[in-house]
């Protein structure tokens, strides 16, 4: 048994079977040389009157194959089974991997779309949720272990955001808040590291509200987009309703002239009753029923959903003189309702809103859901706007109507 060199190893040539050359300097070391000339190293011992064998990584030296023998050896002299430990070793590492990878962020992120902001939230939310997290945080911190993210970067990320828009700055605070909470609620972190973390930009409510030539050119400008996007936005401005709400519209919602959302349809999780005027439902009949539940669908598979490129269209044919949204037109239905003499409690039931007039014990104890008044309201308010879209008198069909179906 020849003591082996590094000068021998390379020149070793391959047989026709494995062979395992034996190295007189350390004492159980094996070089392998397969068939095909791949060369490694194998330690050979026996263990509790067993034969064993070890094998070492692939690519050692042979000094390093060497002092991994002496190792191997060492923990036998210690009453351990190298091989054992070695298998050990592999799985602590492999259980180690999948916490890690379990633990990054992305892992997480997926898992509190998924089973958390999909099932809590209305679907706008969760997509706005999955907007930010997939287009402004894992960019950054993809393959990061959550718990290695602190609050400084928590604030360089969402003042890095403020730069160039500093409203999504603060909506990515809000949801990083909600997700960090979300994995202090279910154990994973111990602390949010979104705490004390202030907004980077200053907001101010908005209070943008279309004059009635406004509505009048943005009425006619509805003829001009997406056949299906039109009915909707002008549904949104009679009934004051919520884009989501409106856009997601079913037939089987709609009993005689009442609209009645869910509560999982609903921004608040109540149920809302939405009475419809004749102006509304005649637009509502005017939509062909080619979907047997939804509303706004122009084939089985194609329905109504992002409104940013209609929105633009809007404004092409509008050119208004100042931004809107629009969400806007919710203000716009509440404050031309007030000027018509509507009273607060019942614009606010129009517009589903618990808080204001209904907040606190008042809403506890108040049922009253103002049925007949919010019906009074919506039709008056479709008739104002009826009677300044068409220059005609107030009563006058905006809309061809046709028979309830």
């Amino acid at each position: 048994m020849a003591k082996l060199t590094t000068k021998c190893i390379e020149n070793v040539k391959p047989a026709a079977v494995r062979r395992e050359i034996p190295d007189s300097a350390c004492r159980g070391l094996y070089l392998v040389v397969q068939p095909t000339g791949r060369k490694a190293w194998a330690v050979r011992y026996r263990f509790k009157g067993t034969t064993r064998k070890l094998t070492l990584d692939s690519g050692l030296t042979l000094a390093e194959a060497r002092k991994a023998a002496t190792a191997a050896l060492h923990e036998l002299e210690r009453g351990n089974d190298p091989a054992a430990l070695k298998f050990d070793a592999r799985a602590k590492a492999a259980q180690a991997a999948a916490d890690r990878e379990r633990d990054t962020v992305e892992a997480l992120v997926n898992e509190f779309i998924e089973h958390h902001a999909k099932r809590k939230t209305r679907r706008n939310s969760w997509k706005q949720t999955e907007h930010v997290f997939h287009k402004i945080v894992l960019p950054v911190w993809r393959g990061r272990i959550i718990h290695d993210v602190e609050r400084r970067h928590i604030r360089e990320l969402v003042e890095n955001v403020a730069v160039d828009r500093p409203v999504l700055a603060n909506r990515t605070l809000a949801h990083l808040s909600k997700f960090f909470n979300w994995l202090c609620e279910r154990d994973v972190i111990k602390a949010s590291p979104c705490a004390g973390v202030k907004p980077p930009a200053k907001e101010q409510a908005r209070d943008r509200v279309l004059n009635d030539d406004e509505i009048k050119t943005l009425w006619r400008a509805c003829g001009t987009v997406d056949p299906l996007a039109g009915p909707a936005i002008q549904l949104m401005l009679l009934t004051g309703q919520r884009c989501g709400e409106v856009v997601g519209m079913r037939r089987s919602e709609i009993s005689g002239d009442v609209w009645t959302l869910l509560p999982e349809r609903t921004k608040n999780k109540q149920r809302h009753e939405v009475p419809l005027s004749r102006q509304a439902l005649a637009i509502i009949d005017a939509i062909p029923g080619v979907d047997e539940d939804y509303l706004f669908t122009s084939s089985p598979t194609r329905r109504l959903g992002n409104m940013a490129p209609v929105k633009v269209a809007l404004d092409t044919h509008m050119k208004p003189a100042q931004p809107w949204v629009l969400h806007d037109l919710r203000r716009t239905v509440a404050s031309g309702m007030a000027r018509l003499g509507v009273r607060l409690p019942v614009i606010e039931k129009v517009l589903n809103h618990v808080s204001g007039s209904f907040r606190g014990l008042v809403g506890v104890y108040q049922r009253h859901e103002y049925a007949a008044e919010k019906r009074d309201a919506l039709q008056r308010w479709a008739n104002h706007v009826e009677g300044f879209v068409t220059g005609k008198a107030a009563g006058d069909k905006i809309v061809q109507m046709t028979a309830r179906r």
